[in-house]
This record gives C-alpha cells, sequence and structure tokens, in this order.
C-alpha cells in the first residue's frame, strides 16, 4: 500500500492551512503549531472543549499514475471519528466509527497527476447528540455522550482521563492499487497440536476466475484451487513438532511465520502454536492444559492522542509490565483495539492479552445505525487480531452488567434496551464464526449468567472498589474471590513530573491533576492509621505513593494466597494517558512510582506472606519450594523474644501455609525467611510503632552510567525510598521501599547522565523513610 502521510494541511473554526501530521489529531496539530496551550500542563485542558465541537477538514494533494490496475482502493484504518471523504470533491465515503478499517473505491474518481484528498470530520458531540434523540437517552457513568458514538469513550473524560475529545486520521491511510484477485480476509487458527487451520475470503478485481490459495508454515505448504464462483476456503496444515507458545513464566515463546499468497498478493502473519481454555466456573485459564494464575494489569490507551504512542514507547510500557512480574494485560472496553505492534509485542514477551470490546460503563442502543457498527468493528478486528497466540480472551466489556444492576439503570432505561443484546448475542456469534477456538466472557464483572447479580460470589470475575471509595485497604482480606479484574488504590505521580505539568511555585497537594471524585479527600483518608500525618507538600507526597503501594500489595498477596481457587488478581491500572494522580503504577510520563517496585515483589514467582495468624509461602514455579520457614519475634531493636521454625514443602503453582503463635506487640515485629524470601509483621500501625529515629550511613558513588548510593542501618530503617528524578528528571533507579532492620544494608543503582551532587542523593527529601528525622 502507497501511505499518504505527506502534505496535509488542517482547516477549522477560525484556523486555516494548519501543518498537519497524519497519522494525528487536531488538538496535537493546533499544539505543534502553537496555537494552543498544551493541554497536560495545568488547567489548559479545561479551555480546549471547543475542539470536539468543531467541524474539521484535513487535506492533501497527492500525484497518481495509472500503472494499470484494475482497481484502487483508498484504505482508511482509522478515522475519528465522523467522517466524510472526498476525492476531488466528490465523496467517496463516509465513516462514523473510530474503531474500523474503512477500504473505498476510488480509482474512477482519480486523475493522471495531482489529486486532491480531503477528509471532512463533522462534530461528534452533534452525531452522537442526533442518535441519542433517535434512540433515546441512555444512562452512563459520565454526563457525556460516548455510548452514543463509536469512539474511544476515555476521550470524553474519566476519573483518571481529560475531556479531550478528538478528531483526524489517527491510522495510517493510504492506496491500495490492485488487480486479479486479493486475499480481503485472513483468519488463522494454530493450535499445540500442531495443527493449522486458515479461512480465507479473496475478492476480485472484475470478474470471478479460478484462483489458486496456498499456505505455508515452518516449511508444511497446503494449496486449493477456488472456482469462479468461490470466494472462500480452509486451509489445513500440520508442524510435526511444532515448539509450543506458553505465557512468560511457563515456557518459551516460540513464533513461526505464516505466508498465505493468491497471485501477486501475500498476506504474513506470526503465529503460535498454544491451546488457551477458561474454566468459567472458577474462572481460571489455562494454556496447553496448564492452568495459569494471571498476574496483571488493566491497561488504558497510553496517551489521549493514540497516534503518539509510538512501537518503542510500546516497548517500554510492555517491559515494565514484564518488569513487573506480569504475565497479563486486560485492553480495556473504554479504550480501543490497540495497533498491532501491542499484540506483537504481547506475542514476543508472552504476556496474555484479556481483550475488551469498547464498551464500558454505559447503556448501550441496540438499534440501527448501532448493530451494524457494533458488527463491523467487531468483524473487522476479530479478524485482524485472532492470530495472536498471546490473545487469551475476548470479554463483552467493562462494567455495564454492573451499572444495569446496581446503578439505577433499570428505572432509567424503562424498557429501552442497553447493550446485554451485544454481548450476549451479537458478540458471541461473530466469535463463533470467526474465532471459535478462544474463550468469551461477556463482561466484567459477571458471575456466568444475564439472570445472576454480577456481584455474586463465588462465580466469574469481581471488581472490587469498596477498598478506595470507602474502605481502608485492609478490607480486601475480607473477600475471597475467584478472579479479581479490577482493584486498586489511588497514589500521585512521580515528582518530576507533577513539576513539569504544574507551574505551582510552590507545589501542594492540589498541583497533580486530580479527576476523581473526592480524590484528595480520599488519598488523605486512605493514610488512616497507617502513616503520620503530611506537613508539607514532600510528606504528602511520599506518604501517598507509599500507602499506594502498600494498599495494592496487601491486595495482591490476599488474593495470591487464596490459589488456586483464585484463579487471578489484575490491578487497576499499569499506566496513565498524562499526567494525573491515578491508580497507576507507571504514571503519564513513563516513570514508575514506588507501586510498581511494590508489585516486582508481590508478583515474583515465590512470595512469602502474612495472612492472619499464618505465614504463607505462594510457590509459582515448576519445582517444589522446598525448605524451614524460620519466624523470629524481635524488638526494634533486633532483640529476639521468641523462636518457631516449621519445614514446609510447596508444590508446583500452589501454596501452604504455617501457622504461627507469635504475635507481635506494640515496638515488635516479627521476621519469617524462607530461603531468600523475607516477610515482616509489626505489631501496630507505624505511628504507633515507637521507631527510634532512623540511623544510618548513607554513601552515593559515582559509577559507570551513575550511581551507586549504599545505606548501612544502624536502627532499623522502615521503606526506605530514593527519588532521583528530583535531582535529574530522566534518573532512574532500581529499587524502591526497602526496609533494613539493624545491621543490614542495601545498595541503590541509579542510572543517570547528569553529574549529580552525591550529598544530595543520600539527603531528604530525595532519601527518604517512614522513621526519618523530622
Amino acid at each position: 500500500m502507497r501511505t499518504l502521510h505527506q502534505g496535509w494541511t488542517l482547516t477549522g473554526s477560525e484556523f486555516s492551512g494548519v501543518p498537519a501530521a497524519v497519522p494525528g489529531s487536531v488538538h496535537t496539530d493546533l499544539l505543534a503549531a502553537g496555537l494552543i496551550d498544551d493541554p497536560y500542563v495545568d488547567g489548559n485542558e479545561e479551555g480546549l472543549g471547543w475542539i470536539g465541537r468543531t467541524p474539521w477538514t484535513y487535506e492533501c494533494v497527492f500525484t497518481w499514475q495509472d500503472t494499470g490496475d484494475e482497481r484502487a482502493d483508498l484504505v482508511c484504518e482509522g478515522l475519528d471519528t465522523v467522517a466524510t471523504v472526498l476525492v476531488n470533491g466528490v465523496e467517496a465515503g463516509r465513516a462514523a466509527n473510530m474503531h474500523r478499517t474503512y477500504r473505498l473505491p476510488v480509482k474512477h474518481l482519480l486523475r493522471e497527476g495531482d489529486n486532491t484528498l480531503a477528509v471532512r470530520f463533522d462534530s461528534v458531540y452533534d452525531y452522537a447528540d442526533e442518535r441519542r434523540a433517535e434512540a433515546g437517552a441512555r444512562p452512563g457513568a459520565y454526563a457525556e455522550p460516548y455510548q452514543f458514538v463509536r469512539k474511544m469513550a476515555c476521550n470524553f473524560g474519566w476519573d483518571w482521563g481529560p475531556t479531550l475529545v478528538t478528531a483526524g486520521i489517527w491510522r495510517p491511510i493510504g492506496l491500495d492499487s490492485w488487480s486479479g484477485t486479493r486475499l480481503a480476509e485472513v483468519l488463522p487458527t494454530a493450535s499445540a497440536d500442531g495443527r493449522v487451520s486458515v479461512r480465507v475470503r479473496v475478492e476480485h478485481a472484475d470478474a470471478p476466475a479460478a484462483c489458486e490459495v496456498t499456505a505455508e508454515v515452518a516449511g508444511v505448504r497446503a494449496a486449493v484451487v477456488l472456482g469462479p464462483g468461490q470466494r472462500e476456503a480452509v486451509l489445513e496444515l500440520r508442524v510435526p513438532d511444532a515448539a509450543l507458545w506458553w505465557p512468560r513464566g511457563y515456557g518459551e515463546q516460540p513464533l513461526y511465520e505464516l505466508a498465505v499468497r493468491t497471485g501477486e498478493h501475500v498476506v504474513r502473519r506470526r503465529i503460535g502454536f498454544r491451546d488457551v481454555s477458561l474454566d468459567g466456573d472458577a474462572f481460571r485459564l489455562s494454556v496447553n492444559g496448564r492452568p495459569v494464575f494471571a498476574k496483571g494489569f488493566n491497561w488504558i490507551p497510553d496517551d489521549c492522542f493514540p497516534a503518539r504512542v509510538t512501537p518503542g514507547r510500546l516497548r517500554e510500557r510492555l517491559d515494565q509490565a514484564t518488569g513487573a512480574g506480569a504475565n497479563l494485560l486486560r485492553v480495556w472496553g473504554g479504550g480501543v483495539y490497540e495497533a498491532d505492534a501491542f499484540y506483537d509485542l504481547a506475542d514476543e514477551l508472552g504476556l496474555l492479552v484479556w481483550q475488551d470490546f469498547p464498551f464500558a460503563c454505559a447503556a448501550y442502543p441496540e438499534g440501527e445505525p448501532f448493530r451494524a457498527e457494533v458488527e463491523a468493528e467487531a468483524r473487522d478486528n476479530v479478524a485482524r487480531l485472532m492470530g495472536h497466540p498471546s490473545l487469551a480472551l475476548w470479554c463483552g466489556g467493562n462494567e455495564n452488567h454492573e451499572g444495569y444492576w446496581h446503578w439505577g439503570w433499570q428505572n432509567e432505561l424503562d424498557g429501552r434496551d442497553w447493550g446485554a443484546g451485544y454481548y450476549h448475542e451479537l458478540l458471541p456469534e461473530v466469535l463463533a464464526e470467526l474465532d471459535p477456538g478462544r474463550p468469551y466472557w461477556p463482561g466484567s464483572p459477571y458471575s456466568g449468567a444475564a439472570d445472576v447479580d454480577p456481584r455474586r460470589a463465588g462465580r466469574g470475575t469481581v471488581h472490587i472498589w469498596t477498598v478506595w471509595n470507602t474502605h481502608d485497604y485492609t478490607h480486601y482480606a475480607a473477600y475471597t474471590p475467584r478472579f479479581v479484574a479490577e482493584f486498586g488504590f489511588q497514589g500521585p505521580p512521580a515528582y518530576a513530573t507533577v513539576r513539569r505539568a504544574s507551574s505551582d511555585e510552590p507545589l501542594t497537594e492540589d498541583s497533580p491533576a486530580q479527576k476523581a471524585a473526592g480524590g484528595r479527600d480520599k488519598l488523605r483518608r486512605g493514610l488512616g492509621a497507617h502513616l503520620p500525618v503530611p506537613e508539607t507538600f514532600d510528606d504528602w507526597h511520599y506518604y501517598t505513593q507509599l500507602n499506594q503501594a502498600r494498599a495494592v500489595v496487601f491486595g495482591v498477596e490476599r488474593f495470591r494466597s487464596l490459589m488456586p481457587y483464585c484463579g487471578g488478581a489484575v490491578v487497576w491500572q499499569l499506566n496513565d494517558c498524562w499526567p494525573v494522580t491515578s491508580w497507576s503504577a507507571v504514571d503519564g510520563d513513563g516513570r514508575r512510582k514506588p507501586l510498581w517496585y511494590g508489585l516486582r515483589r508481590a508478583f515474583a514467582p515465590r512470595l512469602l506472606t502474612f495472612q492472619g495468624q499464618e505465614v504463607v509461602a505462594v510457590n509459582d514455579t515448576d519445582r517444589p519450594w522446598v525448605g524451614t520457614v524460620e519466624l523470629t519475634h524481635v524488638t526494634l531493636a533486633g532483640d529476639a523474644l521468641g523462636k518457631e521454625s516449621v519445614a514446609v514443602r510447596v508444590e508446583p503453582r500452589f501454596v501452604a501455609g504455617v501457622e504461627t503463635a507469635l504475635r507481635p506487640g506494640p515496638g515488635e515485629l516479627v521476621v519469617a525467611r524462607l530461603g531468600e524470601e523475607r516477610a515482616l509483621r509489626y505489631g501496630a500501625e507505624d505511628p504507633q510503632m515507637g521507631y527510634p529515629v532512623a540511623d544510618f550511613h548513607a554513601h552515593a558513588e559515582a559509577v559507570a552510567g551513575g550511581f551507586e548510593v549504599r545505606v548501612a542501618a544502624r536502627t532499623i530503617v522502615r521503606e526506605l525510598a530514593l527519588f532521583p528524578d528530583r535531582l535529574d528528571p530522566a534518573a532512574t533507579v532500581d529499587e524502591q521501599l526497602v526496609t533494613l532492620l539493624p545491621g543490614e544494608s542495601t545498595t541503590f543503582r541509579v542510572r543517570s547522565e547528569r553529574a549529580l551532587d552525591p550529598v544530595a542523593l543520600t539527603t531528604h527529601p530525595v532519601l527518604r523513610c517512614v522513621n526519618e528525622r523530622r
């Protein structure tokens, strides 16, 4: 395909002829031209609502020569959203769905030499308002009409995202010239037994003619001849001794190139041999017959302007997910079907993908034109994504059954449809036709049946939001779930991110953007009895980041301790789309919060955790974990008050609990060790522990690529954290939140290209701990 990405201009409102980037969006074009302020800085977002209500036109001139091909199609991989496409002033087609690819035959509109291509975008608000007037009002979580247009819902604002309603050519656009026959659809399925089934559909440029279609993988070839009246066929291959694809932590990720040809047209896909299944009663995923405990993150669009998310940026984000120990990402239903590069990386990294269809937190109308658009986008994206071995689960959407049952929708709807026909009829029908071998679940949370409360315990998925909204994080211990698809706790972004995005001087608790209702109060209230009352912004920033890490780690450890009854813990959320206080482990500038480091320990293959009066050993490896649990009851000074030891054997992918009679009081703790793993239980919350003022020696030394900061403790040092981004926004550190007992030491490795002040690296506010001198 010849891309048409050069020479575009943008016209709309009082602006004309603004240079435009394609793929891109109106906001980023206006920003690049200096016509608007950065919506990610201060409160600038609030003054840009007019952009989403304004018609815009993209236009370019391109040259074309008739090479004799029978067809010339304009292929639009992403138009956002309500668009009319014109070639030389003549309408070539219309679009009303951000999630679809449009292929428009345009040869009859082209002329030798220069041609004009224009894409006119109407106000998405006007379109949505018209559809709402036709279909009748439907409830949603926010007072925006996102359920009335097939567009990324979180563009309209969310409790972590700004209201920046976009328009533009957001994915590639180009001309595809061809003759004879092309492969219109290639649907590959590869199984663990080495079988490959390839369903193909062909399209003829002119009169249908006989054609041969071949498929080849790993040296194995199959062919079929289609007669003039035939457009579909299935090719079957079997690769002997095919190496299996596994999720990370369970094996390797070998990938094979599949090439499908007809005439000169070739489609290439990378496939992996594996089987995936879902036990719906227990909600447990299995790959190649082996149950997998899902250690995962929810994934949201990594930018409000998705065209800015490059393959390199995706690599960084998915590396951060795997670096924290994750084996699954849930692509959340308020965003988009991600770019091909996302799923390619997941294939390579062994990250299972749970893919929501884009429905979130609203009642969706089911009449026309909505139903036709939903079916078209589902067919388009199922065909595009089904070959990826990482794709483990299709899901109908996010919190729509929850809304119907628990958010008062039934009274508001007064009998009108709300999307159930999509989740229980249309989507499973499309999947049964195109991708029958992959599990489907109608929504999340969902308890396994349309007539059952999605919150019913014992089956299916749950979302736990009592913690954060109303309850202390210790309330996670009250849950015994089958699978937790959402849970989380807020914390602010990194200091350097706040400093870049806010011009406040000095910074305050209100400086980081906050979109969650009552979020600032919940952050303060969430500190509860766990931590001292913050007196300065620096205290608030450290304590709320630390509290976020403790809260989510508490939940992860609880749910992992319930394995195999519990089949997964998927944290809300990995990433952010802009600099905001949120539930993310990686902030909007890509910086890892303390939560990320806490999760790296909580998601480790082997985990030791206190649960009630038990020490639970979690073994998520293929080998038994054999050893002796050593428990020591000590004072803060390290004096022993009691000891216990118990021999344990933890079977592969299983847990084992050891009861203890040791009960620490204020000023005391119990230390549990099993091999290299350690867990600590404190006798009281930090403000009641009576910690001594932290006494330690810290020394920073320049090394290749940065610094090493060694800290040797003379007393207990609680939750030691190093924040080098305060000195260099690009600096990173390899560890956070390290508790040292008397006599222990640790070394932080800081990467920075700057000549940092060694003294600043070892003093407040760069080096922090709970019991520091105040």
